[in-house]
């Protein structure tokens, strides 16, 4: 053991402690958004939870006991009966992008970390993540070593970056060595797997990961994210709106020269609107003699639910939109602080948090370890904080499937009122509004959402009463009025 001197050794005593007590500190001011997380995320027994298109209801232990049609959720084919576990490692096998430290240097700057400023790119990455899931493993797939991750959940990005140096310094002073993260192997957990099947899943699984690395190689790593939005004045340090983000990531894809990302587009929506006839183009694209399939496609919609605030009656729009199977997930959160939103609980928004600062992981390592990129414990926050601006995404795997998704949600979601990201300048909100005709695929036939959607809209809006609006339209003529 090495022998420090007792001034050596006081030194270092009052350093540990100011160290504690700067983190106790830390803990203590909960208020500071961004600082500090809550400890504990509490969920009732009593309501049903979203996440992603299926629904859990914690109240029910008998996991072969289904919900009844009365128990509020609406989506019965994908309900799954009362068990915790289940949700909970749904919720993990979600893929996890946070603020990460000591990374490859970002061309054209000194910044090695995107602590404080990169959160909107990670959340966009996150939605990105998850339509990759849905494409080549389903959305049935979950990590099977979810459940055996650490629970990090009671320390934010500061309290964590503070607690880590203190002890890197003591390490440090005292000749030990930093206590590494505990991985899972690659060999281990294919070792598990009966067949093949299974061990391709945990390859792809590790591929997806791969391709969010941090370092220039990774195509859509925050170095390439950030060379992408260039074009759109941006650059490494400055904050990214989610439409902004959404048109980083079309670009990611368009340019991904990797063969198994060949069969996967994005669309972003012009002013609010998916025009039909332009996103089976894009799916089309690929269409040749040597290959016949249709493209995969990822739909973002850059919306603004409100002026300066989140208007709270576009709550059960989002909901709504949380619940369809097709949804992989909203880029939002609150003024300057940016969260992925996957589901929801009541009047809550259940989200995964960036705002952890990480230590970097190299994944061209073969055998990389995958905890920190899966988060161990959701978190909650009432609809009435989001930051009216966010991006919508949504996935579908083939022309077939779009076409079943525009019906759905327009038909789900007509009479929705939606400012758009792109008018709001000046100061002055301008409101578009698509008119429903006889070429929209939206139908009255559908209560529910749609009903609430419609009182909304004639309630709240003089210039929109007796019209049924919808996201998604088949042609390309005029849909503002």
């Amino acid at each position: 053991m090495l022998k420090v001197p007792v001034a050596a050794a006081l030194r270092l005593e009052r350093l540990r402690v100011c160290g504690l007590l700067l983190w106790w500190l830390l803990l203590e001011l909960e208020h500071f958004p961004g600082w500090v997380l809550k400890t504990k995320t509490y969920f009732s027994r009593n309501s049903p939870v979203l996440l992603l298109g299926k629904c859990y209801h914690f109240k029910y232990e008998d996991e072969d006991k289904m919900l009844p049609t009365t128990s509020g959720c609406t989506i019965e084919d994908h309900v799954i009966a009362g068990n915790v576990e289940e949700f909970r490692k749904d919720f993990i096998s979600r893929i996890w992008l946070t603020y990460r430290e000591e990374f490859p240097q970002i061309e054209g700057s000194a910044l090695t970390t995107d602590c404080g400023w990169g959160c909107t790119l990670r959340t966009g990455q996150m939605l990105l993540a998850q339509g990759l899931i849905l494409h080549f493993l389903g959305r049935a797939w979950t990590w099977p070593d979810a459940l055996n991750i650490e629970n990090s959940d009671s320390e934010s990005w500061t309290s964590h970056t503070v607690k880590k140096f203190t002890a890197s310094f003591e390490a440090s002073l005292s000749g030990e060595r930093e206590l590494k993260t505990p991985t899972i192997s690659l060999k281990e957990t294919i070792g598990k797997y009966s067949d093949d099947h299974e061990m391709r899943n945990e390859i792809y699984h590790r591929k997806i990961i791969s391709w969010f690395g941090d370092s220039p190689l990774a195509v859509f790593g925050l170095h390439q994210l950030i060379e992408y939005g260039k074009k759109s004045g941006k650059k490494a340090g400055d904050w990214y709106g989610p439409a902004v983000v959404a048109h980083i990531l079309r670009k990611a894809v368009e340019e991904a020269r990797h063969p198994d990302l060949q069969g996967i587009t994005i669309y972003v929506a012009q002013d609010c609107t998916v025009y039909n006839s332009d996103v089976i183009d894009k799916q089309s694209a690929s269409m040749t003699s040597d290959n016949a399939d249709d493209k995969a496609v990822i739909i973002l919609v850059p919306v603004r639910l409100g002026g300066e605030r989140t208007n709270t009656d576009y709550l059960e729009f989002v909901k709504g939109i949380l619940s369809l199977e097709y949804c992989v997930g909203i880029i939002g959160g609150k003024p300057k602080q940016s969260y992925y939103f996957a589901g929801f609980q009541d009047d809550s928004l259940i989200y995964m948090d960036p705002h952890y600062c990480q230590s970097f992981v190299d994944v061209s390592i073969k055998d990389f370890p995958l905890e920190t990129f899966h988060c161990p414990s959701p978190k909650k926050m009432s609809f009435r904080k989001m930051d009216p601006s966010c991006t919508i995404g949504f996935y579908c795997r083939n022309v077939q499937d779009f076409e079943r998704a525009s019906e759905e949600i327009t038909k789900d979601f007509c009479a929705a009122e939606i400012i758009t990201e792109a008018t709001v300048a000046g100061g002055l909100a301008i409101q578009g509004f698509l008119t429903c005709s006889g070429e929209c695929c939206c139908h009255s036939k559908s209560p529910g959402a749609a009903e609430l959607l419609r009182r909304l809209t004639s309630s709240n809006n003089t210039h929109a009463q007796n019209r049924e609006m919808c996201i998604f339209r088949r042609g390309r003529d005029k849909p503002f009025v």
